[in-house]
C-alpha cells in the first residue's frame, strides 16, 4: 500500500504497487471499483470536496480524475515530464493542481482536463502543493528550499519564501490562508504571512 485517503461521503480510496487504485467502503469494508489505467505506481491523490471525483497522480508523468461513482477514468492530465508527486483540488473542485519532479506546478480545470497554467520557477523537484481556501492563490513547496506562493488567475509567482537551509517536504495553508507553514529536512518549520511574505515564526524541535 503506498497511499490512501478518505472522503466525507464515508469512502476509501488506497493505491498499490501494482499501479491500481481502490475505492472501498469505509463501513463494511466492501471494494466499490478497481481503477486502472497508470503506466507505473501512483505515488499521489485526493478527493475533490464533494466526495465524486478522485485524482491520483503516478511515476508515469501523468495524473488522471476518475468517476467515484462509475469508475471511469475522465481525464488523463498529460504534460509534465517526470513523475508527479503532490496533487490537490481546490475548494470548490473546480482545479486542481500537480506538483512534479521536474520542477514546475500545472493547474487543471477538473471540468475538462484542460492545463491552464504551468508555473514555473523552481530549481529543484516539488515536494508539494496546496491551495488556500480562497482558491485564488495556491503554494509550492521544493527540493531547492524555497516555497513560492502562486497567483492562480494569472499563473504569476507573487512571493519566494527563502530561509530553510535543507529542502522543503511538506507546505500548508491555516484555515483562512492569511499564513502558510513550510516543514523542512533542516528539521524547522516556519510560519509566513501570505500576503506580505514575511517569516514571523521558525519552530524548532
Amino acid at each position: 500500500l503506498f497511499w490512501c485517503a478518505i472522503s466525507r461521503f464515508h469512502c476509501i480510496i488506497t493505491a498499490l504497487v501494482d499501479k491500481t487504485c481502490k475505492i472501498w467502503n469505509a463501513e463494511n469494508g466492501d471494494l466499490y471499483h478497481t481503477y486502472r489505467g497508470h503506466a507505473t505506481e501512483i505515488v499521489c491523490l485526493s478527493f475533490n470536496p464533494h466526495g465524486s471525483l478522485v485524482a491520483t497522480g503516478s511515476m508515469d508523468n501523468t495524473a488522471r480524475l476518475w468517476d467515484v461513482e462509475s469508475g471511469e477514468c475522465l481525464h488523463t492530465l498529460l504534460g509534465h515530464t517526470a513523475e508527479i508527486v503532490s496533487l490537490n483540488f481546490d475548494t470548490n473542485g473546480q482545479k486542481v493542481i500537480t506538483g512534479s519532479f521536474d520542477h514546475t506546478v500545472k493547474v487543471w480545470d477538473a471540468r475538462t482536463g484542460r492545463c491552464i497554467h504551468t508555473l514555473a520557477g523552481h530549481n529543484g523537484e516539488i515536494s508539494s502543493t496546496q491551495f488556500n481556501y480562497q482558491s485564488d492563490l495556491c503554494i509550492s513547496g521544493s527540493i531547492d528550499r524555497t516555497c513560492k506562493v502562486w497567483d492562480v488567475s494569472s499563473g504569476q509567482c507573487v512571493h519566494t519564501l527563502r530561509g530553510h537551509n535543507d529542502e522543503i517536504l511538506d507546505v500548508c495553508y491555516n484555515a483562512t490562508g492569511s499564513n502558510l507553514v513550510t516543514a523542512s529536512a533542516d528539521g524547522t518549520s516556519r510560519v509566513f504571512n501570505t500576503m506580505t511574505g514575511a517569516c514571523h515564526s521558525i519552530l524548532l524541535g
